[in-house]
């Protein structure tokens, strides 16, 4: 008898959205160390759970599910709990927030409104993703260690708000077109 590890991508999306919380509270209590560490654990998880899920066909319903969702209150998370300890602009916070809540609100629409959603992240979504670990680890390094320098935070959020911008505009733009074609069917 054989033993499944089909469960394993869910496994790890659930670790990570429990992660949320400890690494929140790190940012707090100005635990900056640690707080980085248990992100990047969750950042790198978040690679691993999806390798495994398409390497091994182990994608389940649910899955489809976890990893969006424990991305998403990850980064809102984080975002808005380094804007209020004065780490990263609040302006830059309601954007990377803002364009998730578009994106969200548009799949949840098509789902119920037109047919179910299938997730294809696009590759400037892809970027923007990375971009983002990128900019929340620098910014928790320079709070906890003094490193990186500030022209590295400032050019990630630059970076940032191009890729949210474009992104989130692509995403209104792809998804309208498709539903127009949908509901004309």
């Amino acid at each position: 008898m054989a033993i499944s590890l089909r469960w394993l991508p869910n496994a790890i999306s659930t670790m990570r959205i429990l992660l949320v919380a400890p690494i929140l509270m790190f940012v707090l209590e100005s635990e900056y160390a640690w707080a980085l560490g248990l992100f990047v654990v969750a950042g790198c998880s978040d690679g691993l759970d999806g390798y495994l899920a398409r390497s091994y066909d182990w994608q389940s319903p649910l899955g489809a599910l976890l990893d969006p969702v424990a991305d998403k209150l990850l980064v809102a998370g984080m975002f808005v709990t380094l804007a209020w300890v004065e780490l990263v602009p609040v302006w830059l916070t309601v954007l990377v927030v803002l364009r998730d809540v578009v994106i969200f609100g548009g799949a949840v629409a098509y789902n119920f409104l037109i047919r179910p959603v299938e997730g294809e992240p696009t590759t400037v979504s892809k970027l923007n993703t990375i971009l983002t670990l990128l900019f929340v680890m620098a910014v928790l390094a320079r709070a906890g260690f003094g490193w990186p320098g500030e022209v590295v935070t400032t050019i990630l959020g630059a970076s940032i708000l191009v890729t949210v911008v474009i992104s989130g505009a692509d995403y209104v733009w792809s998804w309208s077109r498709r539903a127009s074609r949908e509901s004309g069917r």
